[in-house]
């Protein structure tokens, strides 16, 4: 029997999270430790009002005042006071705890976050994400210790008035108890109930923020479509389903209240009845039935609510066991134990029988065999959709290759260190993600400590005093969220700067001209060409003309290398696939 109920604790959500929690409680444990145990006196000061109803009563129907039953309203005023300092001190205490071990859990979750790999991104939604890395750490951390408080509480409370009721009659007290047990029975079955709802509650709620990240972000593509409507059917749907979950919670949880709500009647008709008959009997003072039922309903009346509230903890509960399961979670790009540094790269980079997949048995990438040989600036062109961004995305590693290699000088990338890895590698993307905050601050993502000589190297080669000198704070100047108060080719020059700040010896261009103007690709093309020089460069362009001077061309469809050769030598080539994309341009 203990065994089982030693192996039921251990299979619990509150022992499962117990070792996860403590490093974070551990710093305020002090703090954590006085919040439970002010809630002793809270707890405990109920039971003054029942003995001072006993007192006070049994000395009037006896005939005998008592100094004690004169100030007795005083005494309960008192009590009172002191019972709600207590509660505040206790309420202010689990607030800051719980502020703090918050604080640390979205730290180290945001952290988790950072080092997630591409595909986890691909697979989740901005609001799932806003759901599992911050909303569920407020829910298990605020409702835990809110109801911790509430529970430690109740715990005394209970303690105390049960004790109160065996002093004053024992008969009574068994009674009370077995009424206890049989309305806090139904608790046992809530995990069942919820179980298979709450995991959809939280998906349901992220689909709905997602919604709301879309409208704003997509806002411009919303009002030129006028896709007001199709918009509002998302949101309704979504909005229904939210709807459907919440009732079917409070159809399989809301009965429990109310189950618990008869049985205490119940026990309080039970215990009158009984009371009467031991009053009858000389076996129980008037002040002392007065006192004992005063006790109960006090000792009952939490357990009125307290189905909804053990729903509210289990509902922490789990949403913590999610939390911990993402701290436990392991990116599928890591660094090997003993990774080596990447400080220089001196001869080639080659890509040896690759195969690559982002989903299992679908091959995006097939046989791709390649060398790139330092200071070469190689292009990659072909249909849309033919793999190029996947060749590209698998050297800094944001994916690794399915099976086969990609060396560098010789070695294997996964034998590097990821950051060193990364550090050589620039990347400037299509569309460029710029964060909140002025254009200095974007460069200097590149190099966080980059002088102002380099800065100014880097601006100027980006070819950004066109546009910067228009701005009252030059390199000061917000640039507002992703970048919005910039026009296309700004953002592109701001990028471009931030690679060249980098100053790594490997540039990777995502067609990075593809989406502007022809005055606006002019310029940044000019940034590019100086942003190439000395530099080994990958090239993704659908506008052939751009690559024209690159070393080697490379034309990949359907995930495959169909050719490879100069732009003069591809050009000759009768039927060839870059002549005909040429001729097609």
């Amino acid at each position: 029997m203990i065994k089982k109920i030693r192996e039921k604790i251990k299979d619990s959500y509150a022992f499962k999270n117990y070792k996860g929690i403590y490093p974070y409680v551990k710093p305020y444990w002090a703090r954590a430790l006085m919040a439970v145990f002010v809630t002793l006196p809270v707890g405990m000061m109920d039971t003054v009002i029942p003995w001072a109803l006993k007192n006070y009563i049994d000395s009037i129907t006896s005939g005998k005042s008592s100094t004690i039953s004169t100030y007795m309203p005083l005494l309960i005023v008192v009590f009172t006071i002191i019972q709600s300092a207590f509660t505040y001190l206790a309420t202010y205490l689990n607030a800051w705890v719980g502020a703090k071990i918050s604080n640390g859990l979205k730290y180290d979750l945001f952290k988790k976050l950072m080092l997630c790999d591409a595909a986890f991104f691909d697979k989740n939604v901005s609001g799932t994400i806003q759901a599992r890395f911050n909303n569920d750490v407020d829910s298990a951390c605020s409702g835990l210790l809110n109801h911790l408080k509430m529970f430690s509480t109740r715990i005394f409370n209970s303690l105390s008035l049960i004790t109160a009721l065996f002093i004053i009659s024992w008969r009574l007290a068994i009674v009370a108890i077995i009424v206890l047990v049989i309305a806090v029975y139904p608790l046992t079955t809530i995990r069942k109930r919820v179980g298979a709802i709450v995991n959809q509650t939280v998906f349901s709620g992220a689909a709905i923020a997602t919604h709301y990240v879309e409208a704003f972000s997509g806002n411009r593509v919303v009002t030129s479509y006028n896709l007001y409507n199709s918009q509002l059917r998302k949101i309704s749907n979504a909005l229904d389903f939210a709807f459907k979950l919440s009732i079917k919670m409070v159809q399989r949880t809301g009965i429990l209240s109310p189950i618990m709500h008869f049985v205490v009647g119940i026990g309080i008709a039970i215990i009158i009845w009984v009371g009467s008959y031991l009053i009858s009997h000389d076996l129980l003072t008037a002040g002392g039935f007065v006192a004992f039922t005063t006790s109960v309903i006090m000792l009952y009346q939490p357990i009125k609510s307290i189905g909804n509230d053990f729903n509210s903890v289990h509902l922490s509960l789990m949403a913590m066991e999610r939390v911990f399961s993402l701290l436990k979670s392991t990116p599928s790009v890591l660094n090997k134990p003993n990774a080596v540094q990447l400080t220089s790269i001196n001869n080639k980079i080659e890509y040896k029988d690759v195969h690559f997949e982002y989903e299992k048995d679908r091959l995006v990438l097939k046989n791709i065999t390649f060398t790139i040989e330092v200071g070469q600036t190689v292009a990659l062109v072909g249909n849309s959709g033919g793999g190029k961004t996947t060749f590209v995305n698998l050297l800094p590693r944001f994916y690794d290759v399915t099976s086969g290699q990609i060396l560098i000088d010789g070695v294997d990338i996964r034998d590097f260190d990821l950051d060193s890895l990364r550090d050589k590698i620039a990347v400037v993307f299509q569309d460029n993600f710029l964060f909140n905050g002025t254009i200095l601050e974007n460069i200097l993502m590149g190099k966080s400590d980059a002088s102002d000589e380099e800065i100014d190297r880097a601006v100027k080669s980006a070819c950004m005093n066109e546009f910067i000198v228009k701005f009252s704070k030059g390199l000061n100047t917000e640039v507002g969220e992703r970048g919005i108060l910039l026009s296309g080719g700004q953002k592109q020059r701001v990028a471009i700067a931030r690679a060249f700040i980098k100053n790594a010896p490997v540039v990777v261009l995502d067609e990075a001209t593809s989406a502007l103007d022809t005055r606006s690709e002019a310029i940044v093309q000019q940034a590019i060409d100086n942003l190439m020089k000395d530099r080994t460069v990958i090239v993704i362009a659908h506008r052939l003309s751009t690559v024209k001077n690159a070393d080697k061309i490379v034309v990949i469809n359907h995930g495959e290398i169909v050719e490879v050769g100069s732009h003069s030598e591809l050009i000759k080539k009768d039927n060839g696939v870059y002549s005909l994309l040429y001729g097609v341009q």
